[in-house]
């Protein structure tokens, strides 16, 4: 059986006239708000004109590839009683814009280095990754690879 999880979010953006020498440049920062939680300062990325010191839609869609892998990781290691000490990663994405405008993720590279207290178990925790891509909610709603490149290690 199957159930449906249902997620909200606002958007607000304001006309900000820059420039009259430029009006169809428009302002690309904007609020994200979600009920219950701060606001998310958003804009678009730096090569296409948004504010670099913000976060983008690239970002945050990157972001939640990690967070996810990282959460169906942790599950299926405790599944398999593997006791993580720690976990991070540096990941990685390729967009690939087109001459109409338009774009699209073409891969994402997840390089995940992890710290387990077992040494007998490096080699099933290393495998697991698989399982979590398997699972992850985000990479499963992806028309892109995301690939693997995980370090397991003890203390």
């Amino acid at each position: 059986m199957s159930f449906k999880h249902y997620f909200k979010a606002g958007l607000t953006w304001f006309y900000q006239e820059q420039s009259t020498s430029l009006p169809k440049v428009y302002n690309k920062s904007h609020r994200i708000s979600i009920q219950g939680k701060a606001d998310l300062q958003v804009s678009a990325a730096k090569a296409f004109k948004g504010d670099p010191r913000l976060y983008n839609p690239e970002d945050l869609l990157l972001s939640s590839l990690v967070s996810c892998h990282m959460m169906s990781y942790l599950y299926v290691c405790s599944k398999n009683n593997i006791e993580v000490i720690s976990y991070t990663d540096n990941a990685e994405a390729v967009l690939e814009t087109c001459p109409d405008a338009s774009g699209r993720f073409v891969q994402v590279d997840l390089f995940p280095e992890v710290v387990i207290s077992d040494p007998d178990k490096i080699a099933l925790a290393t495998s697991l990754h698989h399982e979590a891509n398997q699972l992850c909610f985000i990479a499963n709603s992806c028309n892109f690879p995301v690939r693997h490149h995980a370090i397991c290690r003890t203390i």
